[in-house]
């Protein structure tokens, strides 16, 4: 799956187009490297997303193409 599509559906960030611009300005890495919103998602990738003065940082625990949105807290962990 899409960087930018897991971000959306797994509900780290709200809109699938804001996450392609927090791609796009270096925000997001994946594994330790700046990432593009094209990059694949995989179980087990670590992914750092930089919001302002914090930083977010999680494990792909699953990937699904749509998810509830009790569901979504499941498709990731915090680290």
């Amino acid at each position: 799956m899409r960087l930018d599509k897991f971000l959306k559906v797994s509900r780290l960030i709200k809109r699938r187009t804001i996450a392609n611009e927090a791609c796009d300005a270096g925000r997001v890495l994946v594994n330790g490297n700046v990432a593009k919103a094209s990059v694949k998602v995989k179980v087990g990738d670590i992914i750092e997303i930089q919001f302002g003065t914090r930083t977010v940082k999680v494990e792909v625990l699953d990937i699904q193409e749509t998810t509830k949105k009790e569901e979504a807290k499941d498709l990731f962990k915090y680290l």
